[in-house]
């Protein structure tokens, strides 16, 4: 059993093929415009750049090419510790619910070093691809293209992979399924298992028409493909994730009605790393009562606990690094 930290302030079936890592050993060019980057900023959907950290509206290419992931970067001026790739939940776009991820960026850019990546998924927000073409493995591989577009283009070796509600499903699947790229992972009312979400009349159409569609209270439908639902019917997430060994902090809210809360335990439960532990945050909901709490306590409670545990796995990833430098450099002097 992991620890829980208290702050002040299945075996399944396996993935259809995700293709291999993207290179990022050299510049990867965004297709976003003057024009497009201009409308972004007059749009709302960014934060006005400061000295402690500057924000932008980038395209990046998709693994494979069909399509353009819409993403904004935040990037701190100073010292860049690491940066993680932020992963919306269901029906959602890349500022996430109530501008929760909008709202995180520069407070985990100017107070702990973080350089973030939010992406709209295929379908949502900016994306201009069809959102049938959103499964588990196109998450993982945006997830991954993501990664490796601020790799490329920025002075940073340091990722973590953080996910809200299903951004959470597929955080856990790029770390269990590629898990040298991630040096941690955090969860936001993580969801392992999805099957609530799919009924078997939505399953009887989408093996009929190749897809159903899913209705929101809050947006208009969008249309969720068969293999979304293959994936969701035939995939043990946590089993997937069990491959990787590296560091999860799973925030949930106690009052969370939309993912049980076991499920966060369940998820650390499932790591082997001792730096893993659960995030309570008493009376929050899914959303982290962003559309009731005007001073949003307790989205920044989870937003700090976030920046803390990740600048100090990066630092301690580091560290490990350097280590291995040093034993390397100490065996080949000994050889």
């Amino acid at each position: 059993m992991k620890k829980t930290i208290a702050l002040l302030t299945a075996a399944g079936m396996m993935l259809t093929a995700i293709s291999p890592v993207m290179a990022a050993d050299s510049a990867v060019e965004s297709a976003v415009s003057e024009v497009e980057a201009v409308a972004a900023e007059e749009s709302g959907i960014l934060n006005e750049s400061t000295d402690a950290y500057e924000e932008s509206y980038v395209l990046i290419p998709s693994e494979d090419g069909r399509y353009d992931i819409p993403a904004i970067i935040n990037v701190p001026t100073g010292e860049i510790k690491g940066a993680v790739v932020m992963l919306h939940g269901t029906g959602s776009t890349k500022n996430e619910a109530g501008d929760g991820y909008k709202t995180a960026a520069p407070v985990l850019s100017e107070k702990y070093g973080i350089a973030t990546v939010r992406i709209d998924f295929t379908g949502y927000g900016d994306s201009e691809a069809d959102d049938k073409l959103y499964d588990f493995s196109s998450a993982v591989n945006d997830a991954v293209s993501a990664r490796n577009y601020v790799a490329a283009n920025y002075d940073v070796d340091k990722f973590a992979v953080m996910g809200w509600s299903q951004g959470g499903t597929d955080a856990l699947l790029s770390a269990g399924k590629l898990p040298e790229l991630w040096d941690a992972v955090v969860t936001w009312a993580g969801a392992p298992d999805l099957s609530d979400m799919l009924s078997d009349e939505d399953y009887a159409e989408a093996q009929e028409n190749g897809f159903f569609e899913m209705e929101y209270d809050f947006r208009g439908p969008s249309e969720v493909s068969l293999q979304w639902c293959e994936d969701v019917k035939n995939t043990d997430v946590l089993d997937v994730f069990s491959a990787y060994a590296g560091p999860v902090l799973a925030i949930y809210g106690t009052q969370d009605d939309t993912v049980d809360p076991v499920w966060s335990d369940r998820i650390v439960e499932t790591s082997t790393n001792k730096d893993s532990a659960t995030y309570p945050i008493e009376g929050m909901d899914h959303t982290f009562n962003v559309f009731s709490e005007e001073d949003l306590h307790s989205l920044h409670d989870a937003i700090d606990a976030t920046g803390s545990f990740l600048a100090a796995e990066f630092s301690v990833s580091a560290d490990s690094a350097a280590e291995s430098v040093v034993e390397s450099a100490a065996e080949s002097v000994e050889g």
